[in-house]
């Protein structure tokens, strides 16, 4: 991981072999940021991905086996509890142009992947919502 600072926001730049949500959550915690929002361009291989049924209250999961370039990447960082939670989102396309999107539970970077984060200066906290069982923003 590479990264700079700037008087409003970072910029990071994943390398090969790291691990997406792991390695942003580790810069992160390292810098105090607990709340707020990024996003970003490059390449992720092996994705696991979720799709969020709001009538069984449960995320359906798929595994993007090979390397998909990144279409649309953004997500926001917060607190549930103690744990930091970084929240992203996806879309990706295929060698043949085909498009898939979700929730990024997991994935690897095969050459770069490159993130604005930009930092609030407040904590952003997650609470569980009883009616949709979801850990959202309270506001």
């Amino acid at each position: 991981m590479k990264t700079k600072k700037f008087p409003q926001f970072y910029v990071v730049r994943l390398e090969k072999g790291e691990e997406i949500i792991q390695s942003l959550k580790m810069f992160v915690q390292k810098n105090g940021i607990s709340g707020g929002f990024f996003f970003g361009l490059g390449v992720g291989k092996d994705l696991r991905l979720g799709y969020f049924d709001a009538h069984t209250q449960q995320y359906k999961e798929k595994k993007f086996e090979g390397e998909y370039e990144f279409t649309g990447f953004s997500g926001n960082i917060s607190k549930f509890g103690e744990e930091t939670i970084i929240h992203c989102h996806i879309s990706i396309t295929d060698e043949n142009f085909n498009a898939f999107g979700g929730h990024l539970f997991e994935g690897y970077v095969p050459a770069t992947l490159e993130v604005i984060i930009l930092p609030l200066n407040a904590e952003l906290v997650r609470k569980t919502d009883k009616e949709t069982g979801l850990k959202l923003l309270e506001l």
